[in-house]
């Protein structure tokens, strides 16, 4: 029934419209998380303050940091700190969503709630516990995020991390009772006595009265705190990294055998460090990794473009199972249509692809004259090329290749992730291309003539998109052009007609921030980016490309939300290589073999 109008009488006189009264209602479920996760962070800044500070423990604002256990005779502080810090790592997992983090506030909150009705009896403080625990039991079905992919390297960081917080605080601990010390310690003094009550063990430093038992708790909470949470990383049950499967591979070469030529990053799908997931028809893939958090897709979905909204509801879906970040680098223009329309995210343009169609590629004429001078000048110089199909070299051929690519390379982290396929010569991956160049008469060394490879993958049946170029560091410069060249020269032999460069990055930027009547914001944008150049190779890959007059794809990034950019960015440098923030596993630490984590959409997950 809809309220009265004001047309509406009572015994001939108009009454105007009737109030409705609106219930008041609570933060929207979906907001609940964040607030949660943010309370937690407050409420644990306050412990460790009252654990820290003395004068701060007995004030007012106690009260309001005691949700979790506060006052138990000499163990007040360290409990508060022990609080203070759990809370903190906990803000986190609650804010994503996760149920672990979930379990473990709810297994908490009413120890804090009995603690301080039993021994402080403040009603405040169990107030807020009981608040906040109602509010996680309310919206228990938005805490359901599935586990991230781990790495036994997290333990390492914990410990690293945990051990040179748990110093800072014991330094405050220490200095926070100066009118108890007896005499007056060095700041030596202060550091041995921190790093020794870390381990338990009594330092040089003592107090009067009760001072010496509070420090002496709050420091070995401290390394107890520090040692369990870092036990926990290394020895809890593995869920390692999704890897492709054979069986994966298998229906992902399927699909690129059919649907292939849509895309000249498809082949990278079949990097084995990717998960898939695939449309309920199974006509339509796409593969990711996942990098701090963030579900990182490359390129378009694999597969029958009708197909595709299924595949990526189902990457949608696995995102939210797991509270992962959705993001897509790299995509195309079509692909970039398809992912805005069907999830409501949004797209920017990231840069452009390089694009040569053999039959148009010429060294004739004034704007090919560097590169044709540059190549007949290495070509004088005594340098031969030779392009063949990766099936079609010898095994003592292939792994010499191998061997020199990878002592060619340029740091210690293989780079790439979205133009990057992280192998050569696989016996699955025959038809890739390779080009390399052999210096005659050469003294013959560990690797023979060569001097520089190309590598190349499929890009459908008459296509192939440039994976790695790698060089000899005493070579002519110029091999890179070199094989260029020769593999659109070759290319009508093999059946190519169009060859796909590298990505130039915010290549629009770069070409319209130099021409003439360019504004000033551009050219500010530009000069970034050339200054950013010094250490990302955003202007020297533009020109590089720019020297085949190539025709330039546009490509996008799908992101959820602005705030998201900072993230994927951090992310995509990350699986990139350009950003390693652990060394690899040693290899007695490797797994052996890649076990198949379960998708969301799997009864394992689910259950």
């Amino acid at each position: 029934m809809s309220a009265r109008t004001d047309e509406e009488t009572s015994g001939g006189v108009p009454t105007g419209p009737t109030r409705v009264r609106r219930r008041p209602r609570g933060p929207r479920p979906e907001n609940v998380p964040l607030l949660v996760g943010r309370a937690c962070s407050l409420v644990g800044l306050l412990d460790i303050a009252a654990g820290s500070f003395p004068r701060f423990r007995h004030s007012r604002m106690h009260a309001l940091a005691e949700v979790l256990p506060g006052s138990f005779g000499p163990f007040a502080a360290a409990l508060s700190l022990s609080a203070g810090v759990l809370l903190l790592l906990l803000a986190h997992g609650l804010k994503r969503r996760k149920r672990r983090a979930w379990r473990a506030a709810v297994a908490l909150l009413p120890v804090g709630a009995l603690a301080q009705f039993g021994y402080r009896h403040s009603l405040l403080g169990v107030l807020l516990s009981l608040a906040l625990l109602a509010l996680l039991l309310r919206h228990r079905d938005q805490f359901a995020a599935l586990p991230d992919p781990r790495s036994r390297w997290r333990a390492l960081a914990n410990f690293v991390l945990m051990s040179a917080g748990s110093v800072v605080l014991g330094l405050l601990v220490v200095n926070a009772h100066p009118h108890r010390m007896v005499g007056d310690p060095s700041v030596a003094d202060r550091l041995t006595q921190v790093l020794y009550g870390l381990v338990g063990v009594q330092g040089p430093i003592d107090y009067r009265g009760t001072a010496s038992w509070t420090v002496a708790f709050s420091l070995g909470a401290l390394g107890l705190i520090t040692a369990l949470t870092t036990s926990y990383l290394a020895f809890r049950p593995e869920h390692p990294a999704a890897r492709l499967t054979e069986d994966d591979e298998r229906r992902l070469r399927a699909l690129l055998a059919g649907h292939g030529a849509r895309d000249s990053l498809g082949h990278f799908a079949l990097r084995r460090d990717k998960a898939v997931v695939f449309s309920p028809s199974g006509k339509a893939a796409v593969t990711y990794r996942v990098v701090s958090g963030v579900m990182l897709a490359s390129g378009d979905p694999i597969g029958d473009v009708e197909a595709w909204p299924g595949a990526i509801e189902r990457f949608m879906d696995e995102a939210r199972a797991h509270s992962w970040t959705p993001a897509v680098m790299g995509c195309s223009e079509t692909g970039g249509e398809v992912w805005t329309r069907e999830t409501g995210l949004d797209a920017l343009e990231l840069g452009d692809e390089a694009v040569v169609d053999a039959a148009d590629f010429s060294l004739t004429g004034r704007a090919m004259r560097n590169v044709r001078q540059m190549v007949k000048r290495i070509e004088r110089a005594g340098y031969e090329t030779r392009v063949r199909r990766v099936a079609d070299l010898g095994d003592a051929e292939l792994d010499r290749v191998r061997r020199a690519a990878d002592a060619w390379r340029g740091t210690d982290t293989e780079r790439g992730f979205s133009m990057a396929l992280g192998r050569m010569g696989d016996p699955a991956d025959g038809d890739c291309l390779l080009a390399t160049a052999h210096k005659q008469d050469a003294e013959p060394g560990e690797y023979g003539d060569l001097k520089a490879v190309l590598h190349f993958v499929p890009w459908g049946p008459d296509g192939v998109s440039l994976d790695l170029m790698r060089r000899d560091r005493s070579a002519d410069p110029g091999m890179n052009e070199l094989l260029i060249v020769a593999a659109l020269q070759a290319a009508p032999r093999l059946g190519i007609t169009r060859v796909s460069l590298n990505f130039a990055m915010f290549r629009a930027a770069l070409a319209r921030g130099e021409k003439i009547g360019a504004g000033p914001v551009l050219r500010a944008w530009r000069g970034l980016l050339v200054f950013l150049s010094r250490w990302f190779q955003i202007e020297s890959l533009y020109k590089f490309n720019a020297k085949f007059r190539p025709r330039w794809e546009p490509r996008f990034v799908v992101y959820r939300t602005s705030a998201d950019l900072p993230r994927i960015g951090f992310a995509a440098m990350q699986a990139e290589g350009f950003l390693t923030l652990a060394p690899p596993l040693p290899r007695v630490l490797r797994r052996r073999r890649a076990v198949r984590r379960p998708c969301a959409h799997g009864d394992a997950a689910r259950a």
